[in-house]
């Protein structure tokens, strides 16, 4: 099942850095700017994270809220939000739970290999829960910017 843009997402619960457990329904009332990436610590995720990280102010004023997810266990996860000072949580979907319901698994080619992985992607949700916007296959030059025009242009409605 791939959630489709207008639908209200599910409510998933999922483990977060700073010691947290928390529910996709804890961001009602604020805008949600859910993104996926492959893996922490790698360059394009550092890339992207820093980008969100420098944007925060800008996506506090449009009343959204950022989250970062991927399948890395919660200790790689802090590890990463400390050493790039993230002001955001992040994610661990070890299960797959959140990954699924947002369909970013895809198979991967990598050195003629195949595999299994997170298909970079960004979500936007608005204060209600529903799907407004969603970018898929996410290249990170310019991704945040375009995110945060949309956030902007979604509390400005």
């Amino acid at each position: 099942m791939t959630l489709k843009t207008g639908e209200t997402i599910p409510d998933i619960a999922l483990a977060a850095t700073g010691d947290k457990h928390i529910q996709l329904s804890d961001y009602r009332g604020k805008n949600l700017v859910l993104y996926f990436y492959p893996k922490a610590s790698t360059p394009g995720c550092t890339q992207e994270g820093q980008d969100f990280r420098d944007a925060t102010d800008a996506f506090t004023a449009a009343n959204t809220v950022v989250l970062g997810a991927s399948r890395d266990g919660i200790k790689a996860q802090e590890n990463f939000k400390t050493k790039q000072d993230f002001p955001f949580d992040l994610l661990s979907d070890k299960d797959e739970a959140l990954c699924k319901a947002f369909d970013v698994i895809k198979l991967k080619k990598m050195y003629g290999k195949e595999s299994l992985g997170v298909e970079r992607s960004t979500f936007l949700i608005d204060a209600q829960g529903v799907l407004r916007q969603e970018w898929r296959g996410v290249k990170v030059k310019g991704h945040v910017d375009e995110v945060l025009a949309a956030a902007q242009a979604l509390s400005a409605d």
